[in-house]
């Protein structure tokens, strides 16, 4: 489709191999909310593009299918890029809005692994902000141990990082999940770097219970 002297000029000057985050900001702070340059933007497939669109975008266009078709899009980036996007798309529009934010809460077992990602990464976020443990933890808790071997690794990642989480902040399930680390070994052979938190879930339950120590 062709692209309209705005969405043009705004292509001009974004860094399309090195976006930062500062600089999208701003950017999207002078343009405000503009609907249809967020799609001519996100129509174009690429990254940064992306990125601006999703701050600009109107969030009350955002609904079951809307993300859907979003999220579909999102498929055509590598999967770094693909989480990085995603991540900032839950951040920025679908935690604005009671609405979508309760819908993540539906996507456990979305077809989608986009989505039931976010799933997870928004139960880990709810538990690492301070919040009080939400009262589906006992439910997570069952679900991580059967599912967190034969998941898909990108949904893995964000599924041992909630479990994790409540490994910190629920002692009555640590030692179960440490031995689930243990068992299932995911990230095990990851080189542990001074001063990080490792992915390993022992060793992730360990150092940020350590801290709270402290």
């Amino acid at each position: 489709m062709a692209l309209s002297a705005k969405a043009k000029e705004i292509l001009d000057v974004l860094d399309m191999d090195n976006p930062k985050m500062g600089d999208i900001k701003k950017l999207a702070a002078k343009i405000k909310k503009d609907h249809e340059l967020a799609l001519e933007l996100w129509h174009t497939g690429e990254f940064t593009p992306r990125l601006l669109a999703v701050l600009i975008m109107d969030k009350s266009t955002l609904d079951q299918t809307t993300i859907e078709a979003f999220v579909a899009d999102m498929a055509s980036h590598e999967e770094a890029n693909r989480n990085r996007l995603s991540e900032w798309f839950m951040a920025n529009q679908l935690m604005k809005s009671k609405k979508t934010a309760a819908l993540i809460e539906t996507w456990a077992n979305h077809k989608s692994p986009t989505l039931r990602r976010l799933f997870w990464y928004h139960q880990a976020r709810l538990r690492w902000t301070g919040q009080k443990s939400p009262e589906n933890t006992e439910i997570l808790v069952s679900e991580i141990k059967t599912n967190l071997a034969s998941e898909d690794p990108e949904v893995q990642w964000a599924m041992n990082f909630t479990a994790g989480w409540i490994g910190v902040h629920d002692p009555q399930y640590r030692k179960e999940l440490i031995d689930l680390g243990e068992e299932v070994g995911l990230y095990a052979d990851e080189p542990m770097v001074r001063g990080c938190t490792p992915n390993y879930l022992p060793g992730f339950i360990e150092v940020e219970v350590a801290k709270r120590a402290k």
